[in-house]
């Protein structure tokens, strides 16, 4: 988050500098703790409403269906946990946000 911002502005802003992507937040997904490099995540579930594109912070993005989506080659543990929590909560309208996966301090500490 930059000076001044709330959190949903932090996640519309990091969708347009990342990706060019304008969004619009539907709820919280998860929020991760990652101590190690002084993070805290907040996930958000959103509605991609724009095309996407390399934004000024990244070398490449895309979009992928569920079997396309490059496992190995995603850089960021909390990536593949927000996307695993996500698939456990497609089809639902309301559930509790998630934290960071059991046995995961090694990554994060």
């Amino acid at each position: 988050m930059e000076e001044g911002e709330s959190v949903d502005q932090a996640a519309m802003r990091e969708a347009r500098e990342e990706a060019n992507a304008e969004i619009r937040l539907e709820q919280v997904l998860a929020i991760y703790s990652v101590p190690r490099i002084s993070q805290v995540q907040v996930m958000f579930r959103a509605e991609l409403l724009s095309d996407i594109s390399a934004g000024p912070e990244s070398e490449e993005v895309g979009l992928f269906d569920w079997k396309g989506i490059p496992w190995a080659n995603l850089a960021f543990p909390t990536v593949v946990w927000a996307l695993t929590h996500y698939a456990q909560t497609r089809n639902l309208r309301a559930f509790s946000p998630f934290l960071n996966p059991a046995g995961t301090d090694g990554v994060t500490r």
